[in-house]
């Protein structure tokens, strides 16, 4: 499966390449890529809780280029800063919040398809989705790559993009729903890995001695360390 999906992105970049190339002769800031794909994914997040769920998915399928190209253009015009992937990955959880509140507002609100059920599932996609970006930041932190787990940031944008696009409402919203409930699964399964692997990756650290190598090796005898009287 993921070597289907790396197949996909490398042909993905292939085909992007070109528009690559003439941002990066126009010196286009990558902050500014940054920003349109930011705004046009809360535009489909609109679309979304307005119920027109065929535009979204093109919104957001047609506009996920941004996010691959503001990475790409910043690499390619040696203007990778701190702030750049600082600023990119808040948008990032601007983006993916927008998107799964405007589905949980359709799901609310919409005369046809209002589920109390599905206004749940919405909810608890928006939780484990902030919680897998959460979980691999905070073990980042830590010094621990997570970079693990049944689904990552693109694979959730080709499913709120793609199905929609074509299907819509089709089934009676049945396709729209079997997405959603399979984004807030995926989304806790993947939150509990990076979990369990952060804690697999502690437990491997503090069973590995620590070998202290001094200039010079000391005889002497170890001194008491004082304790200060507060």
């Amino acid at each position: 499966m993921y070597r289907i999906w790396d197949t996909i992105k490398k042909g993905y970049l292939r085909v992007i390449e070109p528009v690559a190339d003439l941002l990066v002769r126009m010196r286009v800031s990558p902050n500014v890529l940054t920003t349109v794909g930011t705004a046009s994914t809360v535009a489909g997040g609109l679309a979304f809780a307005t119920g027109h769920i065929m535009v979204a998915g093109w919104i957001v399928g047609l506009t996920a280029i941004f996010d691959v190209l503001d990475g790409t253009v910043a690499r390619r015009t040696g203007r990778v800063t701190v702030f750049g992937a600082f600023y990119d990955s808040t948008l990032d959880r601007v983006a993916d919040g927008a998107l799964l509140a405007g589905i949980a507002w359709f799901f609310a609100t919409d005369p046809v398809h209002r589920s109390d059920a599905m206004l749940a599932v919405s909810l608890a996609g928006i939780i484990g989705t902030f919680l897998v970006s959460y979980t691999r930041a905070r073990a980042e932190s830590l010094g621990v790559d997570a970079k693990v787990g049944v689904m990552q940031r693109p694979e959730r944008v080709v499913m709120l993009s793609v199905p929609q696009a074509f299907f819509g409402l089709a089934l009676g919203g049945k396709v729209l729903m079997g997405i959603v409930v399979l984004l807030a699964v995926t989304a806790w399964i993947t939150a509990v890995q990076r979990i369990l692997f952060v804690r697999r990756s502690a437990i491997d650290v503090a069973a590995t001695p620590l070998r202290i190598h001094n200039d010079k090796q000391s005889t002497a005898a170890p001194q008491v360390p004082r304790i200060a009287k507060s």
